[in-house]
């Protein structure tokens, strides 16, 4: 009897996903919609009377009705880098003169595709079925909508024919633009707030926790990347249509351009003809086709280098400027903000936009009362771009620049050819000493988990923290329990948050796990203006220690390769600081890592690579690429990108850019296999 359902289910489950592919896919049906609707409801009733039956791939995984109280946290594989993006033309120019400097060589092409506005997602099958959907998240880790995504019914359960048994697929999930507007043709009729616009409503429904409702919202995916080990597409091209070939949803407006004018050809096409497609766009993506020569060019640390966004113009509006106020960052920076009478403009109600800074108020000659233009840049962050002095009020005045800080009173200071102005009070100015902790928390400094930018103002409020570290003080006991409110940043409602027993312990050990990061993102963490993660490992690597770059002169600090004037005066200028300079001190107390630990396993091993440089490139068997290029600079060498005639070797692994090697011996550079290396090491 068993066996007999399990048939019926199988049976069932086969035919409908052929139906529902050929109707996706092919936008052909064998089937009424009715003859569809009675099978797919036959399946239902089998699988709810027995559930031990029911296929990872059954169709009716795209109804719904799945309850999830939390979404877990998913690590990417690969992680899922944002794009750098620019509005100008002039800027793709540069690009491709920085892709054709970092190849040698003018030979190569480019792949373009719209860039669409939904919100990311990573999608692995394994043997065919798809078993884990991911959001983007951080771009590290992200949130598992794998019950979700599965009723999409463009994105499919299970791949026919012959496919890897592992692989990793990314792409967009949107909103149609007829959906939506469906949508809130209903809710308007329910009398029920609209919703702002498609790419928030994709991503607000893709987090719900019924998943029923998420398949009634009738999202869609377009796909584009494909990512996996045994994957050996040649070109970003080969990959796409090795996509389209496993019947993955591929939006077929990309195309494939030899120079950078072409590049332009396709922008321009697309500039009004983007508005007939079913999804709204807000830009063009632009990468270089060859994938060993993606490989070459690598990736900067938040974005690669083989690729980029060009955004088109953002829609404007025009709206009356009630008032400027200031805001305070954490390094002291003013900024001001418009307040406007709220604008609806690119879906959004806008009530604030950014003016960066007095030279921009004396640029636009901005005053309140105003009539302004206001755009969003991005679709996302409204700026003002321009007054219609026709509606300028008789009455008005120039705007006169703030002259001191609106948090602490002190007076700010605007060093010559810098345009923004600075409140120097760093030390007791709330905005500062606030942002500067969080900064230090951050992912890329301390990456102290558990804590946040709302509990940290809490932590503030209660005065159980006045700095940075103030933070190693902290016990159980002072934070079990501890109650603060905050205020919702989108409608100013004031709510209050406790910290209960797990979460203090788990602030506890986060703190105390931090005492083991690295020496070059403690100095991260500590904000010197100007010193971001690079400038850090750099200035660490030189200087070995906390005491040693404390001590060094600015001429010292320029020494150091690509530190300039503006960074080098910053840091003297820190340690000069008897507040930081006790800051320092009382990290060192509490156990942080002040020095670079040292991990040569003798000295002969440090005199080996002295003085030369070399390349990794490659998958080696004994080293993760990381290792092995600490080990370089263990032994006295230095690691670079790319290969120059000043390289003395490349230490070559499997599956390197054939246009790396070729390079190698053009130049006459000494190409060491794995095995070659270990051996001239000495290991």
């Amino acid at each position: 009897m068993s066996s007999g359902i399990k048939s019926q289910i199988d049976q069932l489950t086969e035919e409908l996903n052929y139906h529902s592919h050929i109707y996706y896919q092919e936008s052909r049906s064998e089937i009424s919609d009715f003859e569809f609707d009675q099978k797919l409801k036959e399946l239902e009733k089998l699988e709810a009377a027995h559930p031990e039956h029911i296929r990872e791939d059954s169709p009716t995984h795209r109804v719904g009705g799945t309850i999830t109280k939390s979404f877990s946290t998913v690590q990417h594989k690969y992680p899922m880098l944002s794009l750098g993006n620019t509005y100008s033309k002039e800027d793709l120019v540069e690009f491709d003169k920085r892709v054709e400097k970092g190849l040698g060589t003018s030979e190569y092409e480019y792949f373009c595709e719209l860039k669409f506005d939904g919100v990311a997602i990573s999608l692995t099958y394994e043997n065919g079925l798809l078993k884990k959907a991911v959001t983007r998240g951080d771009g590290v880790k992200g949130d598992d909508v794998t019950t979700n995504a599965k009723t999409i019914r463009t994105i499919p359960l299970k791949l026919s024919g012959k496919v890897p048994d592992f692989f990793e697929v990314r792409g967009e999930v949107f909103m149609p633009k007829q959906v939506f507007k469906e949508l809130n043709e209903e809710r308007q009729k329910n009398g029920e707030a609209l919703l702002a616009n498609p790419r928030n409503t994709a991503s607000g429904t893709l987090k719900m926790q019924d998943s029923s409702v998420v398949a009634g919202r009738k999202l869609d995916c377009f796909l584009y990347s494909l990512l996996g080990e045994g994957l050996d597409p040649q070109t970003h091209e080969d990959s796409i249509h090795l996509l389209e070939k496993m019947h993955f949803h591929v939006s077929p407006t990309y195309k494939k351009c030899q120079t950078i004018d072409e590049v332009f050809g396709y922008i321009n096409k697309w500039e009004q003809k983007r508005h007939e497609l079913p999804v709204e766009t807000d830009g063009i993506v632009i990468k270089v086709n060859g994938s060993d020569q993606q490989k070459e060019l690598g990736f900067t640390a938040k974005n690669p280098r083989w690729a980029i966004s060009y955004k088109y113009k953002a829609e404007a509006a025009e709206t009356r400027l009630n008032g400027i106020t200031y805001q305070v960052g954490r390094t002291g920076a003013i900024t001001p903000v418009a307040e406007l009478e709220p604008v609806l403009l690119a879906g959004t109600t806008v009530k604030r936009a950014s003016l960066h800074n007095a030279n921009e108020i004396e640029r636009l000659d901005i005053r309140v009362g105003d009539t302004v233009y206001v755009e969003k840049g991005g679709e996302i962050i409204p700026k003002i771009t321009g007054v219609n002095n026709h509606k300028r009020p008789e009455n008005s005045t120039p705007t006169n620049y703030l002259s001191s800080c609106p948090e602490c009173g002190t007076e700010l200071i605007r060093k010559e050819g810098e345009a923004v102005h600075y409140c120097p009070n760093q030390d007791t100015c709330p905005p500062q000493v606030q942002g500067r902790v969080e900064h230090f928390i951050s992912r890329n400094a301390m990456d102290i988990a558990n804590l946040g930018p709302n509990t940290i103002k809490g932590l503030f409020d209660k005065s159980l923290i006045k700095g940075i570290a103030d933070l190693y003080e902290l016990t159980y006991e002072d934070l079990n329990g501890l109650k603060f409110e905050i205020a919702d940043l989108v409608t100013g409602d004031v709510k209050t948050r406790s910290i209960k027993d797990k979460s203090a312990q788990n602030i506890v050990e986060s703190l105390e796990k931090s005492k083991e990061t690295p020496f070059q993102s403690v100095l991260f963490g500590l904000g010197i203006r100007y010193v971001g993660k690079t400038v850090a490992e750099k200035l660490a690597e030189h200087f070995k220690s906390i005491d040693r770059l404390m001590t060094a002169s600015f001429d010292d600090i320029l020494a150091v390769h690509e530190i300039g004037e503006r960074i080098a005066e910053s840091v003297v200028d820190f340690f000069q600081s008897e507040d930081n300079s006790e800051l320092v001190q009382r990290l060192k107390a509490k156990g942080l890592q002040m020095e670079i630990v040292q991990t040569t396993p003798d000295q002969h091993l440090e005199q080996v690579y002295e003085g030369k440089t070399l390349v990794v490139s490659g998958v080696f068997s004994q080293f993760e690429r990381d290792e092995l290029k600490s080990l370089i600079k263990s032994m006295g060498g230095k690691v670079a990108s790319s290969i120059t005639g000043k390289t003395d070797y490349l230490v070559a692994g499997e599956n390197m850019g054939p246009a790396k090697l070729e390079k190698a011996e053009k130049l006459g550079t000494t190409i060491l296999s794995e095995s070659e290396f270990i051996k001239m090491s000495n290991l």
